[in-house]
């Protein structure tokens, strides 16, 4: 499913219901990454924010575990 239009028709609805679930992991997974390269690159929680459509609160809170995890992990790797 890389496409839009192999996005399967409403009226099958099992197959709607497992698109709807592969583009949230999808998009979840774009979001994440993008904000942890936006952090690397020297943007601010507020930019981070503002791009997304959300409170500076809600991005941090929703993204700064798994930055700061992931940055732990690097550091670990050395």
């Amino acid at each position: 499913m890389s496409d839009i239009n192999s996005i399967p028709s409403p009226d099958n609805p099992e197959e709607a219901l497992a698109a709807v679930v592969a583009l949230r992991l999808m998009a979840e997974r774009l979001e994440r990454n993008a904000v942890k390269q936006a952090i690397a690159q020297g943007w601010s929680w507020s930019q981070v924010a503002e791009a997304l459509g959300v409170t500076k609160q809600a991005a941090h809170k929703r993204h700064a575990a798994y930055i700061s995890k992931n940055n732990a992990n690097r550091q670990g790797d050395r």
